[in-house]
């Protein structure tokens, strides 16, 4: 089949309400990951640009009726939320060919469920009770009534990552926008054009304030870092790797501004003995095939009773290894390439450390080669590695390819320890034969969200995050929107 075309204009940064290049001229290309093909370019934002849009937000939330006007909010919130579906087939063809998303990942994270995000986030703000009455009382004998009040917290900065960009890119800006904050919003130097198709359709489709929304796009960190030392942002919000996360916070301190992080994971996925293991096993191969196993919340250990693992491995292996990889253009594709030559290269590093670990592959493995257009693509075979135990890097460390650690457990007790036995916490799965056992089990995992027997969290109206070394914070839901929210506590004589 022939690749996708896209339509849409090229990427530009969005300045105080202006379309525009970089300062200095300069670009990147921006790469087709199944072929690594150039397929645009972006503007390699200057420090020049990152302060100007830092002081258009800063202006906008101090000088303009945004934070504010409940009302021009919605009104400019519904107006995104209607642009995004009327160029739903460009957006999403965009996001295929700069991504290298599966095209069946549109109705999910990809697309529909982030701009179904957007009108769940404006919907609450229309209802949104800012100021709740704490009633009379006599704090050391004074009558005195009282007031809570949520407040926007200001101008945010939005760090953004490669791997689901529209979903993370509308889970912060809708809550943050509707909130009454302004925002920066800096995405990867790997999917700059979706960030800067949001900022277009702000432009030009909706009465939002020049200043209230910027998008800036530095391939330099040295130039990104700016958002988080700056004294005029008052709260970064960041997706991505933890180590990065910990550079974050360590720039944020001096300044004592707010951190929201949302970070890496190394879930596991539990199969109890009182269920159909292989079942239960070739499903949550299938979950880390899905866009090449780059999913922080994807279950990439699979824990399973000891009696029962070559039985897990084998239907893990078949699944995988049916699966293959295809063109994301491909209607039927459900694992693409990785993001890029260096995430390839990281994922096959790990695939030798899991060799040298006495780990045995029982599909994949290797890097993969394909003919003709896609030959100059990033791809990895799905992989399923056995005969390692929880204490391998393997299953200590976030890989972000298609690659499952199948490691055995010796009962409940057992594949708890296993589970929690880790920096990480951000998600995970149960999978019993009985609900009650399953959700006991579920109930000692030390992790922000979790499935059991097949059930799914992932909706706008559910909070995401972790704990531990997974992140700080909740995204999506009414949690996700009060991150953006300060408290003040108002005393009035009664």
């Amino acid at each position: 089949m022939s690749r996708l075309t896209i339509t849409l204009p090229p990427a530009q940064q969005l300045v105080d309400g202006k379309l525009t290049g970089s300062t200095d001229g300069a670009t990147y290309p921006i790469l087709d990951p199944a072929t690594g093909q150039e397929i645009g370019v972006a503007p390699d934002s200057t420090a020049a640009d990152v302060d100007a849009a830092i002081a258009a937000a800063r202006r906008a939330f101090d000088e303009s009726a945004w934070s504010t006007d409940r009302e021009l909010r919605v009104r400019c919130l519904r107006q995104l939320h209607a642009a995004l579906l009327e160029e739903a087939e460009e957006f999403k063809a965009l996001t295929t060919a700069e991504v290298g998303m599966p095209g069946f990942m549109m109705m999910a994270a990809g697309f529909d469920v982030p701009v179904e995000g957007l009108r769940w986030v404006t919907d609450l703000l229309e209802s949104y009770e800012f100021e709740t009455d704490l009633g009379e009382a006599q704090p050391m004998g004074i009558p005195t009534r009282r007031t809570v009040r949520r407040e926007p917290l200001g101008v945010v900065a939005a760090i953004s990552p490669w791997n689901v960009p529209t979903q993370i890119n509308l889970a912060k800006i809708g809550p943050a926008l509707a909130a009454g904050c302004t925002v920066v919003l800096k995405p990867a130097p790997d999917t700059p054009w979706v960030a800067a198709e949001l900022g277009r359709l702000v432009a030009e489709r909706t009465d939002v304030p020049a200043g209230v929304f910027n998008v800036v796009m530095p391939r330099s960190n040295e130039v990104a870092a700016q958002l988080t030392a700056d004294p005029r942002v008052d709260m970064v919000s960041f997706t991505g790797s933890t180590n990065t996360g910990r550079a974050i916070m360590a720039a944020a301190a001096p300044t004592l501004k707010k951190v929201f992080l949302e970070l890496g994971g190394k879930s596991a996925a539990i199969v109890l003995d009182d269920t159909d293991v292989a079942a239960a096993a070739g499903g949550t191969a299938f979950t880390v095939c899905i866009h090449a196993g780059q999913g922080c919340a994807l279950t990439t250990r699979l824990v399973v009773p000891r009696a029962k693992y070559d039985e897990a491995v084998r239907a893990a292996a078949e699944t995988m290894a049916a699966i293959g990889t295809a063109d994301p253009a491909d209607p039927s594709a459900i694992c693409g390439p990785v993001i890029s030559q260096v995430q390839r290269d990281r994922v096959e590093a790990y695939l030798r450390l899991a060799e040298e670990e006495g780990g045995t592959f029982a599909t994949g493995g290797k890097v993969q080669s394909k003919d003709g257009e896609l030959s100059g693509g990033f791809w990895i075979e799905p992989t399923v590695i056995a005969g390692l135990d929880n204490s391998s890097r393997l299953a200590q460390e976030e890989v972000f390819g298609p690659v499952l650690v199948v490691i055995p457990h010796d009962g409940d007790d057992d594949a708890v320890r296993i589970a929690n036995d880790s920096e990480f916490g951000l998600s995970g799965s149960v999978t019993g034969g009985d609900l009650e056992r399953a959700t006991a089990v579920a109930n000692r995992i030390r992790t922000g969200t979790i499935a059991v027997n097949g059930g799914v969290w992932f909706s706008p109206d559910a909070p995401f995050g972790g704990y531990k070394q997974s992140g700080l914070g909740r995204e999506m839901g009414v949690a996700g929107f009060e991150e953006y929210l300060e408290v003040k506590t108002l005393a009035f004589p009664a």
